[in-house]
């Protein structure tokens, strides 16, 4: 809307102030637009157009407008200033000097999302029109959107109010998301955030997940098509876990907070919606598992034997570590309580990820529990020194490996070697530090296959 040159009021009937000046604004033959009385003016604003455009907050606004460009803005009623802004002297004989104004219908919460997703001009988005007679829940269900549970309806206002959780502009490009290679913007990652359940202070650490499982060494595709197991699991690091409400404690793999379930639900909405990543098509997982519907934790840092896992991976703060993960195998040791020990335990445990007789096949995580990392903490022990034991500790000799020894087919080709063998590429294991603070039990998270044909852990910056 191209405003006129010269004096420009927006104001509303509902305003003591406003009705205080309009024999000023009359005077002075300003362009008055109204708010909520479409005749009390010459300008009709009850669509609220203008003042969102022109981000007015209260009633009244004056300004001046030259070439059709504001350069001079006043708000409220105060003469002195209306005088300055209008090289009239003398204005309002008989008002009160100064009177504060009302808030702007533009920005009343009820309207504000409504007007921002009809004239911000921000959302690119297709809409979707649903019939009168259709239940928007089945809608998205019928159109394949969901992942089998209910989704939260993307209408325009709740993307508006999602994007306000980042600086990033809509229209950037997040990532490639395979397996489609299909453009990924923050504006659509924002749409399933949506339907995920996420609340806008999630955006940023969803972002990032996405960011990070579209790289390319984390093949994404690959594990996709894969029949095995294998899903996203995002880690996070930094105090944006806490700040966002992430649970790194009781129950941490579990069910029951929010921030986790959504964050990990939304970067498999996106494979889902906008890679075409779908069970049954391109997804073609055996049996698969629960945490292909979202599998999300914030290391917990506090009191952990550990530096941050994202630090360690050489991104300090706040940060995510995607993993292509398979389950969770349990780790009970109530027993040991020297290091020595324990780590013997985790390399019996480890030894049979995937299949005993499969070294350098199958990447894994390790999480330690709070009660566990005591143990390691006060022996002194950090990641590379677990890491470094355990590594001494899976060596396995070759000639147990091959296929037949134990009588099991499965297993190396022959001529394998007599030596030993690592169970784990360089790399391929991390240890994270996650859980409640009572209870000797640890987990392993399976991964899938490692190397150039499988996926490596990426982790990236969470940026606001």
């Amino acid at each position: 809307m191209q405003l006129p040159d010269g004096l420009v009021a927006v104001v509303k009937r509902d305003c003591p102030t406003c009705l205080l000046v309009e024999p000023v604004l009359r005077e002075l033959g300003a362009a008055v637009w109204c708010q909520d009385d479409p005749d009390w003016f010459d300008g009709d604003d009850t669509s609220l157009e203008l003042s969102h455009r022109l981000g007015v907050e209260t009633v009244p606004t004056l300004l001046r407008v030259d070439g059709g460009r504001e350069t001079a803005r006043t708000v409220g009623w105060s003469r002195e200033q209306w005088a300055e802004l209008t090289g009239v002297p003398g204005l309002g004989e008989g008002l009160p000097d100064h009177r504060p104004g009302c808030g702007s219908l533009s920005v009343d919460p009820s309207r504000a999302d409504a007007l921002e997703a009809r004239h911000g001009g921000r959302l690119a988005s297709r809409r979707v029109q649903l019939a009168d007679l259709e239940d928007e829940h089945e809608a998205l269900f019928d159109r394949g959107w969901t992942d089998g549970l209910p989704v939260v309806p993307p209408t325009p206002e709740r993307v508006v109010r999602m994007l306000r959780g980042t600086t990033c502009d809509p229209g950037e490009v997040v990532a490639v998301v395979p397996p489609d290679l299909v453009p990924c913007t923050v504006e659509k990652v924002a749409v399933n955030a949506v339907m995920a359940g996420c609340r806008p202070e999630h955006l940023p650490v969803v972002l990032a997940a996405v960011e990070a499982a579209c790289a390319e060494e984390f093949a994404l595709h690959g594990l996709l098509a894969t029949t095995y197991f294998s899903g996203p699991v995002v880690v996070v690091n930094g105090p944006v876990a806490a700040r966002v409400g992430m649970n790194s404690g009781v129950n941490a793999l579990g069910q029951g907070n929010r921030a986790n379930a959504t964050i990990g639900r939304a970067l498999q909405l996106v494979v889902r919606n906008v890679g075409g990543g779908r069970p049954g098509e391109v997804d073609r997982a055996t049996l698969g598992n629960p945490g292909k519907l979202t599998f999300c934790f914030a290391e917990r840092e506090e009191g952990s034997p550990f530096a941050p896992l994202a630090a360690d991976r050489g991104v300090p703060g706040d940060a995510v570590t995607v993993f292509a993960g398979a389950g969770v195998q349990p780790v009970v040791d109530q027993l040991s309580r020297d290091a020595e020990s324990l780590a013997r335990t985790f390399a019996a445990c480890l030894r049979v990820n995937a299949h005993p007789k499969l070294p350098l096949a199958f990447d894994a995580m390790l999480v330690v529990s709070p009660e566990h990392g005591r143990v390691l903490r006060e022996a002194g022990w950090d990641r590379t020194r677990l890491l470094a034991e355990l590594d001494g500790l899976l060596r396995l000799p070759a000639g147990e490996l091959v296929r037949g020894a134990g009588g099991m087919a499965e297993g190396l080709p022959p001529g394998a070697g007599d030596g030993d063998v690592p169970k784990f590429r360089p790399g391929g294991l991390l240890v994270a530090h996650a859980g409640g603070d009572a209870g000797l039990f640890s987990a392993i998270v399976g991964g899938w296959v490692a190397g150039e044909t499988g996926s490596a852990p990426v982790t990236r910056e969470v940026r606001v």
